[in-house]
């Protein structure tokens, strides 16, 4: 059995632990690798040498990290393919997912080649007389990021090149259920010619993860996955002094208005609640139907339902993939069955939809009459499974995502751009969409939620990433009065 082993100063490390978990392909059940897990001192060992590779990083110039970032893209790009193939092998989504996550990643890696314009400085001339004030903004040192299975390229791709373009060195602790992509990447980054041990890979678990948010050389943690891990990454990282970004989980409404279009809205609803299994922090969960839009909404979805295509991601027929772990596929069809018993109506049912083999798929789900007490509404599922909350006013669709305790994106369908407006002001979330289901910034914006979807310093790549990963430093500088100078100006030193 193939062992996926520590990246660290440039070579493949076994580690000391003597740990591993298995690596499945969730498509067919199999186990198809296993990945080492990293104990206290092989963090220890990796951070130590992304410490050693920062002191001389910091001084290289930013023309030549833009250089080596430049590289870095282009290889990215080159091998889409490759990345998109191993993306599948482990996590499940189709290849045209997989692709467009790398795509997404692409877009981080070229907010990073403007590096040069993102550090620029600023300075007062004449603050006081004969006095200047300047502001720089220097890298952190040693860096980590923790990162989720089910964006094994994009979110590495939203953390690693901002804090390297900084300045900084980088660990990364990727998901241990598909570590496949991200190593990688991390061997396409050694490839373009950045210096061996700047960005170093450790898999593991709690062990790997509590040691890096201990570890006193680790000045930013960087994190997406579930609330409550997110919140013990921030308290935790926190103590120890460190800056965080810690996203966590979602519970996103997809508000659809009686004047919308139905078709647009009930496609928008298939896309973003069943794509990649509905395992996305920024998947619809929950259809809020004002007045009138419900039934012919809830059919629309339906007749979609019966086309949608679930198999293997390697398929180009499949539009939907497995779920990552068997024991994830029983949890989301028991939130079902919950459903069922607390009296929503089972539109569509994916327990009931059959399929060869041993991997680890479900059919999507559709549940109408849906109430805010019921678990299917108040528990982030992350799974094919859409809730419909019907209301009879716009009003009272803004005051449900109001109390909800996540935060993190929502989207209103209409074609009133009055109500639009006042959707956008008012509503409870970090990313809007406005007849845009998935409002994912691009990546020169940044990205996170409120509430309890983030806890943290600032949000996740873009301008805020830059910020997160620097920190100014203001110098006030006084020059001798020129009468007192020893060198001839040449104009009168009255002056």
């Amino acid at each position: 059995m193939d062992t996926i082993q520590h990246l660290i100063n440039g070579q493949m490390v076994a580690g000391t632990s003597g740990q591993t978990k298995p690596v499945f392909n969730p498509a067919t059940g199999e186990q198809t690798r296993e990945v080492a897990l990293a104990s206290v001192e092989d963090v220890d060992l990796a951070v130590q040498t992304s410490q050693k590779a920062y002191e001389e990083w910091r001084h290289v110039s930013i023309a030549r990290r833009t250089k080596l970032m430049y590289a870095f893209r282009n290889l990215v790009e080159a091998n889409v393919d490759e990345i998109a193939r191993r993306l599948t092998a482990e996590h499940g989504k189709v290849l045209s997912d997989s692709a467009g996550e790398v795509a997404r990643g692409l877009e981080n890696i070229e907010f990073a080649c403007g590096m040069a314009e993102a550090l620029k400085g600023s300075i007062s001339e004449n603050a006081s007389t004969g006095v200047d004030v300047q502001t720089v903004r220097r890298p952190l040192g040693v860096v980590a990021g923790i990162t989720p299975f089910n964006f094994p390229a994009m979110i590495p791709l939203w953390t690693i090149p901002n804090a390297i373009a900084a300045g900084n060195g980088f660990i990364l602790k990727p998901s241990e259920r598909d570590p496949s992509t991200p190593m990688f990447i991390a061997e396409l980054f050694h490839e373009a010619g950045f210096p061996d041990g700047l960005l170093n890979v450790v898999n593991g678990d709690k062990v790997a993860v509590d040691a890096l948010l201990e570890h006193d050389l680790v000045k930013a943690i960087s994190f997406v996955g579930s609330t409550p891990i997110a919140k013990y990454i921030y308290s935790t990282a926190a103590e120890n002094g460190k800056r965080v970004q810690a996203l966590g989980g979602a519970k996103n409404h997809m508000v659809v208005l009686p004047d919308a279009d139905i078709d647009l809205a009930a496609d928008a609803a298939v896309s973003a609640g069943y794509g990649s299994a509905g395992e996305r922090c920024m998947a619809i969960s929950v259809i809020v139907a004002v007045g009138d839009s419900a039934d012919p909404l809830i059919e629309a979805i339906r007749q979609r339902t019966d086309n949608l295509v679930i198999g293997d991601g390697t398929d180009a027929a499949s539009e939907m993939g497995p779920l990552i772990t068997a024991e994830h596929r029983d949890r989301v069809a028991g939130y079902i069955e919950a459903g069922a018993a607390d009296g929503a109506d089972v539109v569509v049912d994916g327990r009931t939809r059959q399929f060869e083999g041993d991997g680890f798929f479900l059919g999507v789900s559709l549940l109408d009459n849906v109430t805010t007490d019921m678990s299917v509404y108040t528990d982030e599922i992350f799974g094919p499974v859409l809730s419909v909350v019907r209301v009879d006013t716009f009003a009272e669709a803004i005051d449900m995502i109001e109390k909800n305790q996540w935060g993190n994106g929502t989207a209103v369908f209409t074609r009133d751009g009055g109500a639009a407006r006042r959707f956008q002001e008012e509503v409870e979330a970090g990313m809007v969409g406005i007849n845009v289901p998935v409002p994912v910034p691009v990546g020169y914006h940044s990205f996170g939620g409120w509430n309890d979807s983030f806890f943290g310093d600032t949000t996740m790549y873009g301008p805020e990433g830059m910020r997160f990963y620097t920190r100014p430093k203001v110098t006030t500088t006084r020059w001798p009065d020129p009468a007192t100078s020893t060198v001839d100006l040449g104009f009168p030193t009255n002056q």
